[in-house]
Protein backbone atom coordinates (compact mmCIF):
# COMPACT_ATOMS: atom_id res chain seq x y z
CA UNK A 1 0.00 0.00 0.00
CA UNK A 2 1.39 3.47 -0.78
CA UNK A 3 0.02 6.55 1.21
CA UNK A 4 0.22 10.20 -0.54
CA UNK A 5 -0.18 13.27 0.82
CA UNK A 6 -1.16 15.82 -1.73
CA UNK A 7 -1.77 20.00 -2.10
CA UNK A 8 -4.28 21.43 -4.75
CA UNK A 9 -3.59 25.45 -4.81
CA UNK A 10 -4.08 26.20 -8.41
CA UNK A 11 -6.56 28.84 -7.99
CA UNK A 12 -8.75 29.80 -5.12
CA UNK A 13 -9.57 26.22 -3.24
CA UNK A 14 -6.79 25.24 -0.32
CA UNK A 15 -7.32 21.30 -0.60
CA UNK A 16 -5.00 18.92 1.32
CA UNK A 17 -5.72 15.08 0.84
CA UNK A 18 -4.49 11.58 2.29
CA UNK A 19 -4.94 8.39 -0.03
CA UNK A 20 -4.29 5.11 0.66
CA UNK A 21 -3.76 2.88 -2.42
CA UNK A 22 -3.37 -0.78 -3.49
CA UNK A 23 -0.08 -0.58 -5.71
CA UNK A 24 0.63 -4.39 -5.66
CA UNK A 25 -1.13 -4.70 -8.93
CA UNK A 26 0.78 -5.65 -11.17
CA UNK A 27 1.46 -3.00 -14.50
CA UNK A 28 0.76 0.59 -14.09
CA UNK A 29 -3.09 1.36 -13.98
CA UNK A 30 -5.26 3.15 -11.78
CA UNK A 31 -5.39 1.13 -8.40
CA UNK A 32 -8.31 1.09 -5.81
CA UNK A 33 -8.35 3.66 -3.27
CA UNK A 34 -9.06 4.59 0.30
CA UNK A 35 -9.96 8.42 0.68
CA UNK A 36 -8.23 9.20 4.46
CA UNK A 37 -8.68 12.79 3.88
CA UNK A 38 -10.03 15.34 1.79
CA UNK A 39 -10.20 18.84 3.08
CA UNK A 40 -11.02 22.10 0.68
CA UNK A 41 -10.87 25.16 2.32
CA UNK A 42 -12.50 27.58 0.36
CA UNK A 43 -12.07 31.30 -1.08
CA UNK A 44 -15.72 32.08 -2.85
CA UNK A 45 -16.50 34.27 0.57
CA UNK A 46 -13.24 36.03 0.49
CA UNK A 47 -13.67 36.74 -3.34
CA UNK A 48 -17.35 37.07 -3.65
CA UNK A 49 -16.85 41.05 -3.27
CA UNK A 50 -14.23 41.77 -5.91
CA UNK A 51 -17.15 39.44 -8.50
CA UNK A 52 -13.90 37.04 -9.43
CA UNK A 53 -10.93 35.28 -8.44
CA UNK A 54 -7.93 38.23 -7.23
CA UNK A 55 -4.87 36.16 -7.85
CA UNK A 56 -2.52 37.89 -5.51
CA UNK A 57 -5.64 38.18 -2.61
CA UNK A 58 -5.58 33.76 -3.67
CA UNK A 59 -1.67 33.44 -3.47
CA UNK A 60 -1.89 35.23 0.05
CA UNK A 61 -5.07 32.95 1.48
CA UNK A 62 -3.29 29.86 0.78
CA UNK A 63 -0.02 30.72 2.41
CA UNK A 64 -2.68 31.88 5.09
CA UNK A 65 -4.50 28.60 4.97
CA UNK A 66 -2.63 25.70 4.35
CA UNK A 67 -0.90 25.11 7.15
CA UNK A 68 -4.02 24.18 9.46
CA UNK A 69 -5.47 22.67 6.32
CA UNK A 70 -2.02 20.12 6.61
CA UNK A 71 -2.62 19.87 10.16
CA UNK A 72 -6.69 18.76 9.94
CA UNK A 73 -6.04 16.33 6.75
CA UNK A 74 -3.42 14.69 8.62
CA UNK A 75 -5.70 14.26 11.71
CA UNK A 76 -8.88 13.02 9.84
CA UNK A 77 -6.43 10.78 8.38
CA UNK A 78 -5.49 10.03 11.73
CA UNK A 79 -1.46 9.21 10.56
CA UNK A 80 1.36 10.91 11.19
CA UNK A 81 4.19 11.96 8.88
CA UNK A 82 6.05 8.78 9.02
CA UNK A 83 3.33 6.82 7.68
CA UNK A 84 3.31 9.11 4.57
CA UNK A 85 4.85 7.85 1.53
CA UNK A 86 4.89 10.28 -0.93
CA UNK A 87 3.73 14.27 -1.62
CA UNK A 88 2.30 15.60 -4.61
CA UNK A 89 1.44 18.57 -5.55
CA UNK A 90 -0.60 20.25 -8.78
CA UNK A 91 2.42 22.22 -10.14
CA UNK A 92 -0.13 23.68 -13.31
CA UNK A 93 -2.17 25.11 -14.88
CA UNK A 94 -3.38 27.59 -13.08
CA UNK A 95 -2.34 31.15 -11.16
CA UNK A 96 1.21 30.98 -10.55
CA UNK A 97 1.72 32.69 -6.60
CA UNK A 98 -1.35 30.13 -5.86
CA UNK A 99 0.49 27.19 -7.43
CA UNK A 100 4.02 28.30 -6.26
CA UNK A 101 2.62 28.42 -2.52
CA UNK A 102 1.54 24.19 -3.21
CA UNK A 103 4.03 23.29 -4.77
CA UNK A 104 7.31 25.24 -2.41
CA UNK A 105 5.13 23.27 0.68
CA UNK A 106 5.18 20.20 -0.96
CA UNK A 107 8.63 19.78 -1.84
CA UNK A 108 9.91 20.97 1.75
CA UNK A 109 7.58 18.51 3.13
CA UNK A 110 8.80 15.60 0.82
CA UNK A 111 12.56 16.83 1.55
CA UNK A 112 11.83 17.26 5.41
CA UNK A 113 10.26 13.63 5.41
CA UNK A 114 12.41 12.11 2.98
CA UNK A 115 10.22 10.59 0.95
CA UNK A 116 9.44 11.46 -3.05
CA UNK A 117 7.89 14.62 -4.39
CA UNK A 118 5.53 14.49 -7.59
CA UNK A 119 4.60 17.56 -9.72
CA UNK A 120 1.11 16.42 -10.75
CA UNK A 121 -0.95 18.54 -14.04
CA UNK A 122 -4.24 19.45 -11.86
CA UNK A 123 -5.91 18.57 -15.82
CA UNK A 124 -4.91 15.35 -15.14
CA UNK A 125 -6.11 15.54 -11.74
CA UNK A 126 -9.60 16.14 -12.88
CA UNK A 127 -9.56 12.91 -15.31
CA UNK A 128 -8.37 10.94 -12.46
CA UNK A 129 -10.90 11.77 -10.19
CA UNK A 130 -13.21 9.63 -12.71
CA UNK A 131 -10.91 6.82 -11.66
CA UNK A 132 -11.28 7.09 -8.12
CA UNK A 133 -14.63 6.92 -8.13
CA UNK A 134 -15.49 4.49 -10.51
CA UNK A 135 -11.80 2.48 -11.18
CA UNK A 136 -13.18 -0.69 -12.98
CA UNK A 137 -15.03 1.98 -15.82
CA UNK A 138 -14.46 0.66 -19.31
CA UNK A 139 -11.51 2.29 -21.83
CA UNK A 140 -11.35 3.94 -23.62
CA UNK A 141 -13.51 6.94 -22.74
CA UNK A 142 -14.38 10.44 -23.50
CA UNK A 143 -14.13 13.05 -20.57
CA UNK A 144 -15.30 16.33 -20.92
CA UNK A 145 -13.34 18.57 -18.28
CA UNK A 146 -15.56 21.68 -18.09
CA UNK A 147 -14.94 24.60 -15.05
CA UNK A 148 -14.49 27.97 -15.08
CA UNK A 149 -10.95 28.24 -17.25
CA UNK A 150 -11.39 24.99 -19.34
CA UNK A 151 -13.92 22.99 -21.31
CA UNK A 152 -12.13 20.41 -23.29
CA UNK A 153 -13.01 17.00 -24.66
CA UNK A 154 -10.44 14.84 -23.95
CA UNK A 155 -10.03 10.80 -25.31
CA UNK A 156 -8.66 8.50 -22.90
CA UNK A 157 -6.95 5.69 -24.03
CA UNK A 158 -5.30 4.56 -21.49
CA UNK A 159 -4.11 5.99 -17.65
CA UNK A 160 -1.28 8.53 -19.55
CA UNK A 161 -2.46 8.73 -22.86
CA UNK A 162 -4.57 11.53 -23.64
CA UNK A 163 -6.07 13.13 -27.32
CA UNK A 164 -7.51 16.44 -26.67
CA UNK A 165 -10.43 16.03 -29.19
CA UNK A 166 -11.93 20.03 -28.96
CA UNK A 167 -11.87 22.92 -26.55
CA UNK A 168 -12.90 26.34 -26.57
CA UNK A 169 -11.80 28.99 -29.07
CA UNK A 170 -12.93 31.60 -26.35
CA UNK A 171 -14.20 31.53 -23.44
CA UNK A 172 -14.66 28.10 -21.43
CA UNK A 173 -18.50 27.77 -20.35
CA UNK A 174 -17.59 28.65 -16.34
CA UNK A 175 -16.72 31.63 -17.64
CA UNK A 176 -19.23 32.36 -19.81
CA UNK A 177 -21.59 31.51 -16.59
CA UNK A 178 -20.12 33.65 -14.57
CA UNK A 179 -19.88 36.55 -16.98
CA UNK A 180 -23.92 36.40 -17.31
CA UNK A 181 -24.21 36.52 -13.75
CA UNK A 182 -22.46 39.29 -13.66
CA UNK A 183 -24.02 41.17 -16.04
CA UNK A 184 -26.86 39.98 -14.14
CA UNK A 185 -26.02 41.25 -11.04
CA UNK A 186 -26.61 37.70 -9.58
CA UNK A 187 -23.29 37.51 -7.63
CA UNK A 188 -20.70 35.33 -7.66
CA UNK A 189 -20.17 32.73 -8.62
CA UNK A 190 -22.27 32.61 -11.59
CA UNK A 191 -22.50 29.25 -12.22
CA UNK A 192 -24.51 28.40 -9.00
CA UNK A 193 -26.35 31.35 -8.91
CA UNK A 194 -27.87 30.83 -12.55
CA UNK A 195 -28.69 26.78 -11.71
CA UNK A 196 -30.50 27.71 -8.92
CA UNK A 197 -33.00 30.45 -11.29
CA UNK A 198 -32.51 28.06 -13.69
CA UNK A 199 -35.04 25.68 -11.86
CA UNK A 200 -38.16 27.62 -11.28
CA UNK A 201 -37.28 29.09 -15.32
CA UNK A 202 -38.89 28.27 -18.05
CA UNK A 203 -36.18 26.71 -20.35
CA UNK A 204 -38.27 26.82 -23.85
CA UNK A 205 -38.34 30.79 -22.67
CA UNK A 206 -35.92 32.44 -24.94
CA UNK A 207 -34.19 30.87 -28.23
CA UNK A 208 -30.52 31.30 -27.53
CA UNK A 209 -27.97 30.06 -30.18
CA UNK A 210 -26.09 27.36 -29.71
CA UNK A 211 -22.73 28.28 -30.39
CA UNK A 212 -20.64 25.99 -33.22
CA UNK A 213 -23.02 22.97 -31.94
CA UNK A 214 -22.48 21.48 -35.48
CA UNK A 215 -18.90 22.42 -36.36
CA UNK A 216 -16.62 19.86 -35.06
CA UNK A 217 -15.91 19.11 -31.44
CA UNK A 218 -14.56 22.66 -29.99
CA UNK A 219 -16.25 24.88 -28.16
CA UNK A 220 -17.55 28.49 -28.74
CA UNK A 221 -19.35 30.58 -25.71
CA UNK A 222 -18.76 34.28 -25.93
CA UNK A 223 -21.43 34.69 -28.69
CA UNK A 224 -24.02 32.98 -26.42
CA UNK A 225 -23.16 35.33 -23.46
CA UNK A 226 -23.10 38.16 -25.66
CA UNK A 227 -26.80 36.70 -27.02
CA UNK A 228 -27.93 36.85 -23.09
CA UNK A 229 -26.49 40.74 -23.05
CA UNK A 230 -28.39 41.43 -26.00
CA UNK A 231 -32.00 39.81 -25.22
CA UNK A 232 -31.68 41.63 -22.03
CA UNK A 233 -31.12 45.28 -23.45
CA UNK A 234 -34.11 44.82 -25.97
CA UNK A 235 -36.32 43.15 -23.45
CA UNK A 236 -35.50 44.21 -19.55
CA UNK A 237 -38.32 42.43 -18.38
CA UNK A 238 -37.95 39.36 -19.05
CA UNK A 239 -37.50 37.54 -15.75
CA UNK A 240 -33.70 36.13 -14.06
CA UNK A 241 -35.28 32.76 -13.84
CA UNK A 242 -36.66 32.11 -17.59
CA UNK A 243 -33.42 33.84 -18.65
CA UNK A 244 -31.11 31.53 -16.69
CA UNK A 245 -33.17 28.49 -17.52
CA UNK A 246 -32.70 29.35 -21.45
CA UNK A 247 -29.19 30.25 -21.16
CA UNK A 248 -28.05 27.25 -19.28
CA UNK A 249 -30.23 25.05 -21.42
CA UNK A 250 -28.51 26.51 -24.41
CA UNK A 251 -24.70 25.69 -23.06
CA UNK A 252 -26.22 22.37 -21.66
CA UNK A 253 -27.41 21.54 -25.44
CA UNK A 254 -23.69 22.05 -26.81
CA UNK A 255 -21.73 20.52 -24.16
CA UNK A 256 -23.88 17.22 -24.30
CA UNK A 257 -24.04 16.96 -28.05
CA UNK A 258 -20.36 17.07 -28.40
CA UNK A 259 -19.64 14.86 -26.00
CA UNK A 260 -21.74 12.14 -27.34
CA UNK A 261 -20.33 13.22 -30.85
CA UNK A 262 -16.93 12.44 -29.62
CA UNK A 263 -17.90 8.95 -28.07
CA UNK A 264 -19.47 8.15 -31.41
CA UNK A 265 -16.45 9.16 -33.57
CA UNK A 266 -13.31 7.75 -31.35
CA UNK A 267 -15.76 4.70 -30.32
CA UNK A 268 -15.01 4.98 -26.91
CA UNK A 269 -16.75 3.15 -24.80
CA UNK A 270 -17.52 5.28 -21.80
CA UNK A 271 -18.05 9.12 -20.77
CA UNK A 272 -17.94 11.20 -17.87
CA UNK A 273 -17.65 14.53 -16.64
CA UNK A 274 -15.28 16.70 -14.60
CA UNK A 275 -14.35 19.65 -13.60
CA UNK A 276 -16.68 22.38 -11.31
CA UNK A 277 -19.43 23.10 -13.92
CA UNK A 278 -19.82 19.38 -13.41
CA UNK A 279 -21.45 20.53 -10.71
CA UNK A 280 -24.34 21.94 -12.58
CA UNK A 281 -27.81 19.98 -12.22
CA UNK A 282 -28.79 20.69 -15.41
CA UNK A 283 -25.58 19.21 -17.03
CA UNK A 284 -25.43 15.73 -14.87
CA UNK A 285 -29.19 15.33 -15.59
CA UNK A 286 -28.59 15.46 -19.29
CA UNK A 287 -25.08 13.96 -19.47
CA UNK A 288 -26.75 10.58 -17.73
CA UNK A 289 -29.79 10.55 -20.43
CA UNK A 290 -27.51 10.73 -22.92
CA UNK A 291 -24.86 8.49 -22.08
CA UNK A 292 -27.39 5.68 -21.17
CA UNK A 293 -29.13 6.72 -24.53
CA UNK A 294 -25.91 5.69 -26.18
CA UNK A 295 -25.34 2.75 -24.25
CA UNK A 296 -22.04 3.36 -22.64
CA UNK A 297 -20.56 3.23 -19.10
CA UNK A 298 -20.81 6.97 -18.01
CA UNK A 299 -19.91 8.19 -14.27
CA UNK A 300 -21.47 11.41 -13.40
CA UNK A 301 -19.10 12.61 -10.37
CA UNK A 302 -19.93 13.15 -6.67
CA UNK A 303 -20.05 16.94 -6.18
CA UNK A 304 -17.24 16.49 -4.04
CA UNK A 305 -14.79 15.82 -6.88
CA UNK A 306 -16.31 18.30 -9.40
CA UNK A 307 -14.71 20.95 -7.60
CA UNK A 308 -10.90 21.18 -7.40
CA UNK A 309 -9.91 19.02 -4.63
CA UNK A 310 -6.61 17.26 -3.45
CA UNK A 311 -7.65 13.40 -3.66
CA UNK A 312 -7.87 13.51 -7.59
CA UNK A 313 -4.51 14.91 -7.22
CA UNK A 314 -3.13 12.21 -4.89
CA UNK A 315 -4.97 9.52 -7.42
CA UNK A 316 -2.82 10.89 -10.46
CA UNK A 317 -0.10 11.54 -8.37
CA UNK A 318 0.22 8.13 -7.29
CA UNK A 319 -0.20 6.43 -10.82
CA UNK A 320 2.62 9.05 -12.07
CA UNK A 321 5.13 7.96 -9.35
CA UNK A 322 4.75 3.94 -10.14
CA UNK A 323 4.74 5.08 -13.85
CA UNK A 324 7.78 6.91 -14.09
CA UNK A 325 9.30 7.65 -10.66
CA UNK A 326 9.04 11.03 -8.64
CA UNK A 327 9.55 14.29 -9.75
CA UNK A 328 12.89 16.49 -9.12
CA UNK A 329 12.49 18.97 -6.43
CA UNK A 330 13.92 21.54 -9.11
CA UNK A 331 10.71 20.96 -10.64
CA UNK A 332 8.60 24.79 -10.54
CA UNK A 333 5.02 25.33 -11.54
CA UNK A 334 4.30 26.28 -14.67
CA UNK A 335 0.65 28.28 -14.81
CA UNK A 336 0.59 27.24 -18.73
CA UNK A 337 1.05 23.89 -18.73
CA UNK A 338 -0.77 21.39 -21.13
CA UNK A 339 -2.17 17.90 -21.07
CA UNK A 340 -0.16 15.49 -22.73
CA UNK A 341 0.48 11.60 -22.58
Amino acid sequence: MTTILALESSCDETSVAVLRLDDSLDGVGMAPAEVLANVVSSQVDIHARFGGVVPEVASRAHLEMLEAVIGEALETADIDPSGIDAVAATCGPGLIGALLVGVSAAKALALAWGVPYIGVNHMEGHLFATFLEKPDIELPMVVLLVSGGHTMLVHVIEPGCYAILGSTVDDAAGEAFDKVARYLDLGYPGGPAIDRLAANGNREAVKFPRGMIDEGLDFSFSGMKTAVINFVRRHPQVNDEDLSASFQEAVVDVLVEKTMRAVSQTGARSAALGGGVAANSRLRERFAEAASAAGIDYLVPSRAYCTDNAAMIAAAGQWRLKAYGPTGLDGGANPGLRLVS
